[in-house]
């Protein structure tokens, strides 16, 4: 029936995953509120009237300490499948980990070091 066999799954998978996000968009603009009064446009800030603008800097800290916490998110990602294969990769998988564990533990050290952890 189809010209790639085995392929009949991932396709309705496929369509599945399709689907739902669509299915969400339809049903949300089907049941939000449609009132325009005035408080609705305005802008949410924790339930307080926003004070001052949008547009303003932003201390570089922040951002430092946002991108050393992807940095180490993503290597707990990085870690989970060489974890659950472990067993079958052998010695040398085992030392290109803790390469990699060494490099961003010397990451760490050096985003210290510069005070990129340091909130105050």
């Amino acid at each position: 029936m189809f010209v790639l066999s085995g392929y009949e799954y991932f396709l309705g998978f496929l369509l599945l995953c399709s689907l739902v996000p669509a299915l969400a968009l339809a049903a949300s603009k089907l049941l939000r509120p449609t009132g325009r009064y005035p408080e609705k446009r305005t802008t949410y800030e924790s339930g307080m009237e926003p004070i001052g603008g949008a547009w303003i800097q932003f201390n570089i800290r922040y951002y430092m300490f946002a991108l050393v916490f992807v940095v180490f998110d993503v290597e707990t990602v990085f870690l989970y499948p060489w974890a659950v294969a472990f067993h079958r990769l052998g010695l040398l998988a085992f030392i290109e980990a803790l390469i990699f564990i060494a490099i961003l533990v010397i990451a760490l050290v050096y985003a210290w070091r510069k005070g990129a952890l340091e909130w105050s």
